[in-house]
Formats: C-alpha cells, structure tokens, sequence
C-alpha cells in the first residue's frame, strides 16, 4: 500500500505541514527536533514524494480559480471582486466559472480548472441538500487536494473542507426582529431554490425570529423563488392571487426583492405606504433603487478576500471556518403598517384607490 504524506506526519508526531514543509526543503518555523523526526520517519516508512503532485502545485501556484452560481447577480459578483481583490496583493491570476446555477454544470468547472492546474479552487456558492452531488463533489475535491490543491468554499457545503460562512440564520432571525419592532404582525415570504443550502437557512433563521416574536406564518404566504429578479415578479403574482394579507414581504435575497418591488410598482402597490419589502445580502444596488431597500448585509467583498487567503495559507491538519458576521440595514423600502389598511393587501391596495400603476 502507497506510503502517504500523513502517514508520515504521524509516524513524526508533527502536522501534515510540517511534514510537507520539511520534505520539500523548507526550513522557516520548523524545529530541528521535528526535521528530524519527519526524516527519519520518511526513512523508516520508504516515503516517495509523489513529484507529479509537487509539480501541479508548484505550476498552479499563481493560478487561482473562483466558481460562481451566476455571474450576472451582484451577490456574486461582489464576492469574486474580493476574491480579485486579494489576488491582486498576492500577485495571483484568477479564473472565473459561471455554473449558471446547474450543479452539473459547477462539477464540470472543478473539472475544467482542475485541468488548468489551478493551485487553489474557490466555491462562492452554497451548496445543495442532494447525496448524489454531495458525493460527486466531495470526490472531486478530495482528488484535488491529493494532488496538492486547495479548496475553500463559501457558504455551506455538504463536504468536509475549509470555508467562509455567512450568518445567514441569525441574520435572518435579526430582519424579523427589526421589523417586528416596527410593528409588523402578517409576513409573506419569497424563497430560494429549495436544495440550496443558503435558502434553508434563511427560511430557518426567520421561523424562528417568527417563533420568538409569537408570529405565525401562513404556508400561503411562502411562495418559491428562484433567486433572480424574474423569481421576485413570478413571488409577487403568486400572493397576489393567494390574496395574501401581509403587510411585510421578505424575499431572501435583494435581487427577487428588487424584481418583486418593480412587480409591486406596477401593480399600483405602494412601497412601503401599503406593503413593507426587504431582501437579504445587501448588494450594491439595494441603495439606488426607489425606495431604497432595507436588506440583512453581508460583508460580500471581505467573504471573497478571507476565502482567498484561506487558499492561500500553509495546509493545516484542521478544517478552518471563518464566520462571517450579518446585520439588518433599515431604509426606505420598510415602514409601520398603515392602521387604515387590512385585509388582503396586495390584491386589492392598488385597486382600492383606483389608482393608475406608477411607471
């Protein structure tokens, strides 16, 4: 059975950095006691470097790539500009995938970058509750790293691996409090893709920011989404014609809520005279649309810088997570509910006054 770089890190009773420090001649931060320890291990065991690996690495060493779910949200985009960001001061070349949201297509990407001999891989979506991609990517990565690479992932993944998270729960869980305290009782929600991993945890976070205030929420008032702006327009017809009663929609990310307040705005719908809106990640155009958005901000560019050094940093034995903070940004777009108005708001507000759909 092939000797591997663990096995000798064990054998010396160092860590597997150490170990790999020590082998390809690295001396910095490293006791003679150890380099000893790692030598004769590596004697004892017949340990031979596996030269292919030591070459992809030394050859992918500049060469990073990012993956995103689709290039064309800012969510996304802001965190690649971290990514570039930090690539930039370590003097390393970044290459972008766009899996335009298909788990076949993102494994695809790893494939494809994997075959550019990237030194470092960076996974800037959440990941999906699905055992069969579940299993196709960790086996993806797990080749990867034997052969010397890296992976971080931001957000959370089903796979063991370094990663930065966003607090997608207790960011959630804040935006109902703050809006709660503005005195809002009847919520309607637009969700996410249903699989993904980001989308459970904001649902989760808001049930139980419901649960704390003693808020129910209606099934009826939770409909899909599918994270782009057209899913906001398509979550706003279906309350409609649910005749939902909210006087508060939370759509759980900015670009359905953007979609969803243009779907308002022509409907007649008044935000927030009639209906309260909020999203979540606070992108940059949540502070130019009118009105301007309340949102749950996340620190999208730092998500990106911290996942790069992550890559960038001597391999390590532990699994590192850097947890990334999330807080509620109140503006224009939330307000107290209109005590003259109840009832099912979003079908009739509009019509009510019999006003003409503002443009």
């Amino acid at each position: 059975m092939q000797v591997l770089l663990r096995d000798v890190a064990a054998r010396a009773g160092v860590s597997l950095a150490t170990a790999s420090r020590v082998l390809s001649g690295g001396r910095a931060g490293v006791s003679v006691q150890s380099r000893e320890a790692v030598a004769n291990a590596a004697r004892e065991l017949e340990y031979v470097p596996n030269v292919h690996a030591q070459a992809l690495a030394r050859a992918g060493s500049a060469h990073v790539g990012a993956i995103l779910h689709d290039l064309s949200d800012p969510y996304f985009s802001e965190i690649v500009r971290g990514v570039q960001r930090a690539a930039v001061e370590a003097q390393r070349m970044v290459t972008v995938c766009n899996s335009c949201r298909d788990p076949e297509r993102e494994l695809a990407c790893i494939a494809l970058l994997r075959s550019q001999h990237v030194g470092a891989l960076i996974l800037t979506g959440s990941g999906l509750d699905d055992p069969s991609y579940r299993d196709r990517l960790a086996g993806q990565i797990r080749a990867f790293a034997q052969s010397g690479g890296r992976a971080v992932f931001v957000g959370r993944h089903h796979v063991a691996g370094d990663a930065v998270l966003p607090d997608n729960i207790g960011g959630a869980r804040a935006l109902v409090h703050a809006l709660a305290d503005l005195g809002h009782r009847h919520f309607a929600v637009i969700g996410g893709p249903p699989l993904l991993t980001a989308t459970r945890d904001r649902l989760d976070g808001l049930r139980a920011g419901f649960a704390e205030r003693g808020i129910q929420l209606d099934d009826a008032n939770v409909v899909g989404g599918d994270f782009s702006r057209e899913g906001g327009v398509a979550g706003i017809a279906a309350l409609q014609a649910r005749g939902s009663d909210a006087t508060c929609i939370v759509a759980l990310n900015d670009a359905m809520a953007i979609g969803a307040l243009s779907a308002l705005r022509e409907r007649g719908i008044r935000v927030p005279g009639d209906v309260s809106l909020a999203g979540f990640g606070d992108i940059p155009i949540t502070r130019d649309v009118a009105p301007m958005l309340s949102t749950v901000h996340l620190p999208l560019m730092e998500m990106g810088e911290r996942a790069l050094r992550l890559a960038l940093e001597p391999r390590t034995d532990e699994v590192r997570v850097e947890h990334m903070p999330a807080h509620v940004v109140l503006r224009e777009s939330t307000s107290a509910p209109q005590p003259d108005l109840s009832g099912a708001i979003i079908k009739n507000a509009g019509a009510a006054r019999g006003s003409a759909p503002s443009r």
